[in-house]
């Protein structure tokens, strides 16, 4: 070989190098595996989770793929859907904080009885409160936002005239707050994830459940009960709490650039938007039960009063449980109040 085409040879391969070292770490692709519980037509999959996943993809230049799998094609069971995040099985999912009982004391509060309204107000509300009281709860995860569903209310096959109307009758209920509100209020609680409802439903497992309107076409309720009830009032019966998270490993892995698009559609920003589409779906949810000829009675305020008092005693039971655990229920009550309050304006 000659002294040229040595050279030659080596000044190609220094090219070759230094185009591969031209190359910036961000321009490489991450896909992250998002996974969640409900059917991809139900209001969060449809309505928020897949216009975040949009929007984060789009702000990404693409360097960001998220790949969505819906009614846990994974494995495993909603309660641990918080874990499978944590642990990295996945890297980010969705779901109901309440599946897992007394692990969110904190947060727990906003599921109390009469506690909240609009999905969009108490999403923003609940978000606030986590990042000032409950982080600690969080530290295990990048914690993209929690949110709230609208209004709770119930769905049953006989209808609820009254108070009196619940006793005997099997209720599902998704937290242990609200199985111990029914309990006070009368019915027999039955504790069940939500995709478990049209089962049991169909089987007669329960006579009723308690889910916000937004849920009800995925779930086939309105064909399966023939009656609602809601509540005269700005506040609904109750609320569920939801956490989207993401493995911290995988977050502390993306390069500046890609991190600043996830701290740039987390927190209020994602909040409201899944909020919002729980108020969206609400709507469209009432309006499904409306074509089915189905009956909606809203109970009169001074009802409404009979069941706030009958309820009330849930919120002492509370209070008692996490002073327990060290922590001061009835001051987090009045600071959740005045935050749901502050974005009810």
């Amino acid at each position: 070989m000659t002294h040229r085409s040595v050279r030659r040879s080596l000044l190609a391969t220094l090219a070759a190098l230094s185009a591969l070292a031209a190359v910036p770490a961000q321009a490489q692709t991450v896909t992250l595996r998002l996974h969640q519980m409900l059917p991809a037509t139900a209001t969060i999959p449809a309505r928020a989770i897949v216009p975040w996943v949009q929007k984060v993809e789009a702000e990404s230049g693409g360097k960001i793929k998220v790949q969505v799998f819906n009614a846990m094609q994974l494995g495993g069971a909603p309660p641990q859907l918080f874990d499978q995040a944590k642990d990295g099985v996945v890297d980010i999912t969705w779901t109901v904080l309440g599946y897992t009982p007394g692990r969110f004391p904190k947060t727990e509060v906003f599921e109390l009885p009469f506690m909240s309204s609009s999905g969009e107000s108490s999403s923003k509300a609940l978000q606030e409160y986590v990042e000032k009281f409950a982080a600690d709860e969080f530290k295990d995860v990048k914690l993209i936002a929690v949110h709230t569903h609208g209004p709770g209310l119930f769905h049953t096959k006989q209808p609820i005239a009254g108070l009196e109307s619940l006793r005997g009758m099997k209720v599902r209920g998704g937290s242990r707050i609200i199985n111990n509100m029914l309990t006070k209020l009368g019915a027999t609680p039955v504790g069940m994830p939500v995709p478990a409802v049209t089962d049991a439903l169909s089987k007669g497992t329960i006579d009723g459940t308690t889910i916000p309107w937004e849920v009800v076409p995925s779930l086939k309720v309105h064909e399966l009960v023939k009656n609602h009830t809601t509540f005269a009032g700005k506040e609904g019966l109750y609320t569920q709490t939801f956490a989207f998270s993401m493995n911290k490993a995988a977050y502390d892995k993306l390069p500046p650039d890609l991190k600043k698009v996830i701290d740039n559609n987390s927190g209020q920003v994602a909040a409201a938007m899944f909020g919002k589409a729980m108020d969206d779906g609400d709507k469209a949810g009432r309006e499904v039960a409306v074509k089915a000829g189905n009956k909606i009675t809203e109970l009169e305020l001074a009802e409404v009063q009979r069941w706030r008092r009958t309820a009330s005693t849930v919120e002492t039971d509370w209070v008692n449980e996490v002073k327990a655990k060290g922590i001061d229920g009835a001051k987090l009550a009045s600071e959740a109040r005045a935050l749901i309050a502050k974005y009810n304006k």
